[in-house]
């Protein structure tokens, strides 16, 4: 699948990154969200988090504040100004099992919106995002991260 670039700049993403990544957009990040919010509010490991977290009134302006964050980080577009770690760190629930769950339905919803290397450099944001929240809410916690791994997304049947 070819996106329209017009709708990024021609800086957007690193130039090593802008050939492979010609779905990567401001309608396959639209694509990207949507459809992975779906999935998460539906999932049985982590619709409950979610939707105890975030109000059914308050998910049209999640959905768009996750767009931005995505724009921000996918094309540069520093659409976005917030601290995304600081919600999470209250979360006294959340658990590699989330998290990996997350890098499992992010992975669906990057391939549905993406073509493969827009997908696969999509991903590789999401897991070091991952990881990054992870550490933050470990540190948070007063654990240890010294044996923490990088989660990655598992292959998921197509």
């Amino acid at each position: 699948m070819r996106a329209d670039l017009s709708v990024r700049s021609a800086s957007a993403l690193p130039a090593e990154e802008d050939e492979r990544a010609a779905s990567i957009d401001e309608t396959g990040i639209r694509r990207l969200v949507y459809g992975f919010y779906d999935a998460v509010r539906g999932d049985p490991l982590l619709g409950p988090v979610f939707n105890r977290e975030i109000a059914a009134e308050e998910w049209p302006q999640h959905l768009e504040t996750m767009c931005a964050f995505w724009s921000s980080v996918l094309l540069r577009t520093r659409g976005y100004d917030g601290r995304p770690m600081r919600p999470h760190l209250g979360l006294a629930d959340i658990s590699d099992a989330h998290f990996q769950r997350w890098l499992d339905l992010f992975s669906v919803a990057a391939r549905n919106a993406f073509d493969e290397a827009g997908a696969a450099i999509v991903l590789a944001y999401a897991e070091r995002i991952a990881q990054s929240f992870r550490l933050g809410i470990a540190m948070h916690r007063g654990e240890s991260t010294v044996h923490m791994r990088p989660l990655a997304a598992r292959p998921q049947p197509d």
